[in-house]
């Protein structure tokens, strides 16, 4: 695992109310964001029955928006009340209307894709997301990257490259559910999701640091933003089964875990940067390669090592020098 040591203006050294040092805080968030990230995909594939998904994904990714906004109303009324504003304006509510969309498109992606590649391929592939965010991040930003940081990212990438060349092999050839795979239309499909995540990305951050309200309140316009989105994507789709069925116990872990996730990343764009979320994207990915191997009886293979050598690398090279 790994220690980020970010100290922007919004870090300070004091403890948090709960008496845990922010900065072991800080760390525990992202370690358990790392941990989500990387096994979104084989919950997933746990989840299939006889090879198919059986729940609706628009009913999942409505699940999470609507357990992430109790989760923030919850916390602004315990932690936020007495310097909530008497009015809130629309004017600030409006703006988390595109990223609503942007995130409810993608969330609905990510398990669309699923038919089209397997939890390995996919894990590996999106971490495209690493070269389409710190280039949005640059530009609409203004944030200038020395050659250094670059190199860090351009590591992060190879590092993916190396995991998806042969990280991690078949045990068993006949083995039908361990191939590794990946379509055409799935490939087309990757890319258009890692340059949605990069703008709603970069978007939601610039957002969330030029409002000076908290970010409980900030959450909440964002998730009823995505709520209202996702009942529109579920109400107009077809669908050939209730709203619940093929749901099981995996289904509600991912419900649960994806949400946390979203209140982490809410914080981690507040308080750090998208490049900070890329790190944590990399590592998921060695994540994602242990619980192959332990899942699905994937073997790991020395690329996935030197794969593990490059992030560590481009960890060096992005906190480590000064």
């Amino acid at each position: 695992m790994f220690v980020v040591n970010i100290k922007g203006p919004e870090e300070s050294v004091h403890s948090s109310a709960s008496g845990v040092p922010k900065g072991a805080l800080w760390g525990l968030m992202l370690a358990v964001s790392v941990v989500i990230y990387g096994s979104h995909a084989p919950l997933i594939s746990l989840c299939r029955v006889g090879g198919q998904i059986p729940f609706s994904s628009s009913s999942v990714v409505l699940l999470i928006e609507v357990s992430k906004l109790m989760i923030s109303a919850v916390m602004l009324l315990m932690w936020d009340r007495k310097s909530m504003p008497f009015q809130v304006s629309w004017r600030l509510a409006i703006p988390y209307a595109l990223p609503a969309i942007l995130y409810g498109a993608n969330n609905n992606l990510v398990v669309h894709m699923q038919h089209f590649m397997d939890p390995s391929s996919f894990q590996v592939l999106s971490n495209l997301k690493i070269v389409s965010t710190a280039l949005m991040y640059s530009i609409f930003l203004g944030q200038k990257l020395f050659l250094r940081k670059w190199l860090a990212l351009s590591l992060l990438t190879a590092a993916g490259v190396v995991y998806s060349y042969g990280g991690i092999q078949d045990l068993e050839e006949q083995s039908s559910d361990a191939h590794l795979y990946i379509s055409l239309q799935g490939l087309l499909l990757m890319v258009i999701y890692c340059l949605i995540s990069g703008l709603s990305a970069v978007y939601t951050e610039v957002t969330l640091k030029t409002q000076r309200i908290s970010l409980n309140l900030q959450n909440i316009f964002l998730y009823s933003f995505g709520i209202l989105v996702n009942v529109l994507i579920h109400f107009t789709g077809s669908h050939n089964s209730g709203f619940l069925d093929g749901f099981s116990f995996w289904v509600l872990v991912i419900i649960i875990s994806q949400a946390l996730n979203g209140l982490i990343m809410s914080a981690v764009m507040k308080h750090s940067s998208n490049l900070t979320r890329l790190f944590i994207i990399s590592f998921s990915m060695l994540v994602n390669g242990l619980l192959s191997y332990l899942l699905f009886q994937l073997r790991l293979t020395l690329l996935f090592f030197l794969a593990v050598l490059l992030i560590g690398l481009a960890v060096y090279l992005f906190y480590g020098i000064k």
